[in-house]
């Protein structure tokens, strides 16, 4: 079973990585490389959007996020980027790193965001 879930991994990370390699290209629509950012940062980054601490939410946002953002995503790209994509992976896979640390910058300053919106809401609240 170990194995099995392995070798699903190890395809997902393969998968986007094609997503990676069609952000790149400019011949991806503007809307679409938009959703493969945040699928290619939130898939690398080493922050969850959600903590996975969270009940039952911490796991939902990797169980969903990604595979329905690669589904979606697929669909999107432009076939002939698609097979280049599909073709770059084959050749020379991406530098992850960078990748990474982009999605976690990405989650960080999203949780700063929710912060100051809350607050703002609650001051509100309270001021009344």
């Amino acid at each position: 079973m170990i194995s099995r879930w392995r070798t699903i991994v190890a395809e997902l990370k393969k998968k986007t990585l094609v997503l990676y390699y069609a952000f790149r290209d400019p011949r991806t629509p503007l809307l679409t490389k938009a959703l493969l950012f945040f699928v290619v940062a939130h898939t690398f980054s080493p922050i969850d959007l959600i903590p996975d601490f969270i009940p039952v939410l911490g796991y939902l946002d990797d169980l969903v996020i990604t595979p329905l953002g690669l589904y979606i995503a697929y669909k999107l790209i432009p076939y002939e980027v698609l097979i280049e994509a599909q073709q770059k992976v084959e050749q020379s896979p991406a530098d992850l790193s960078r990748i990474g640390r982009v999605g976690a910058i990405l989650i960080i300053l999203t949780w700063l965001l929710a912060l100051v919106v809350a607050s703002v809401w609650l001051l509100n609240i309270y001021e009344d």
